[in-house]
């Protein structure tokens, strides 16, 4: 079968319709997602320009996984209730084509773009992700000053608090300090000022406070300065050169506090199934050990993979089965009802998505069978488009 003359411009007519739609609504969900992402992963931190482009290109993978679907089914409804509506499709069917040869070029699009969907949920989103959730951790390596905001309370450090009246480059100025057991407020130390020193090739930085008061909220009354808790659970505090001549016993002209980066790591980076590449995901599922750490899975563990790993899959027919659908309702939306053909095929990819939410939110119920109900949507739209497009061929 030789592409004809009407091929190439059907192919042409939803091509570029589907790519102005990937466009549009990527746009428009990269940007309603990327203050979340940061805000979630990043917080009040400034970054770098190159940091800030790179992060966009992260979130971009996302946003693909379901604007192209759903800008193929935007594209296929308006082009094909525009044929029905200009009586093309009926000229079309006078030369003795088929309506499954009329739609051809439309289905050949459908299965490559669902094969650059699987590519982007099987392979690229989950690394994109992966590589999102340790950017955070990359900038506080390179500058660790960057996570010291004017005006802005610190969170991300692990046992800390910490609010920064000013800074400039690597000084702090007027420091407010919370340091934590678990829930509960265990000191509180405010400086003058502040030095933040790096040392090449160590995954730690020191603060070097001057001018320190140290209260101690848990248990004040006991006489006894606030002890130092172990490195690997809160940094170090040593005191150096104490005032002689101040009235609290407590005041310190210098003491360094050294944060090490990899009690961050493990706050900020926590690996979770839609992080991990789909091979280690089909690892876990027929082996039940954890990929990382060689643990054997909780049956919960497991339908989380099972889940992700068929969220991946299934969503990747998408394309496909919108365009199965969509072909059907284009054409019987004639030009003063395709709102309301519209108006369906957005209701079917709402549909769509209702259950590929659904199966998330229960996959930790490993009896719901959340994995069978990622499949749910294509089995139903698949035999409804089926059945749509072949009283069409029908007629």
């Amino acid at each position: 079968m030789f592409p004809r003359i009407f091929d190439r411009y059907l192919g042409r007519q939803v091509g570029t319709a589907t790519l102005l739609g990937v466009v549009l609504l990527s746009g428009v969900m990269v940007l309603g997602n990327l203050y979340k992402q940061m805000d979630e992963l990043l917080g009040n931190t400034t970054l770098p320009a190159g940091v800030l482009v790179e992060f966009v290109g992260l979130v971009i993978p996302f946003s693909l996984i379901f604007t192209i679907p759903w800008a193929l089914l935007t594209a296929i409804l308006l082009v094909f209730g525009r044929l029905s509506a200009d009586n093309e499709l009926v000229s079309l069917r006078m030369t003795g084509m088929s309506m499954t040869r009329i739609c051809a070029p439309v289905f050949l699009l459908a299965i490559v773009l669902s094969g650059l969907c699987l590519w982007v949920n099987v392979s690229l989103a989950p690394a994109a992700k992966d590589r999102m959730k340790r950017l955070f951790y990359n900038v506080a390596i390179k500058n660790p000053e960057t996570l010291f905001q004017e005006g802005q309370v610190l969170d991300r450090m692990p046992g800390f608090r910490i609010y920064t009246s000013k800074r400039d480059g690597k000084d702090l100025t007027d420091l407010h300090m919370i340091q934590l057991t678990g829930r509960d407020v265990d000191t509180y130390i405010r400086a003058k000022s502040a030095v933040i020193e790096t040392q090449k090739d160590k995954l730690d930085f020191t603060m070097l406070l001057k001018h320190v008061n140290i209260e101690n909220l848990k248990g004040k009354d006991n006489g006894q300065p606030p002890q130092a808790q172990a490195p690997a659970a809160r940094p170090d505090v040593a005191a150096k050169e104490k005032e002689s001549a101040s009235p609290d016993p407590w005041a310190f002209k210098m003491l360094p506090l050294k944060f090490p980066l990899s009690e961050m790591q493990k706050e900020v980076v926590r690996v979770n199934a839609s992080m991990k590449s789909s091979s280690a995901l089909a690892g876990e599922v027929s082996t039940w050990k954890d990929s990382i750490t060689g643990e054997s899975l909780t049956p919960v563990q497991r339908s989380l993979s099972l889940t992700e790993l068929s969220k991946r899959y299934s969503f990747s027919m998408a394309c496909f089965t919108f365009a199965l659908v969509g072909i059907p309702l284009g054409v019987t939306a004639q030009r003063r009802e395709t709102s309301s053909g519209f108006a369906l095929g957005l209701a079917t990819a709402t549909v769509y998505l209702v259950f590929i939410i659904l199966a998330d939110t229960l996959n930790d119920k490993p009896a719901a069978m959340p994995h069978l109900i990622m499949w749910a949507p294509n089995v139903l739209f698949l035999g409804l488009g089926g059945w749509l497009f072949y009283k069409l061929s029908r007629k």
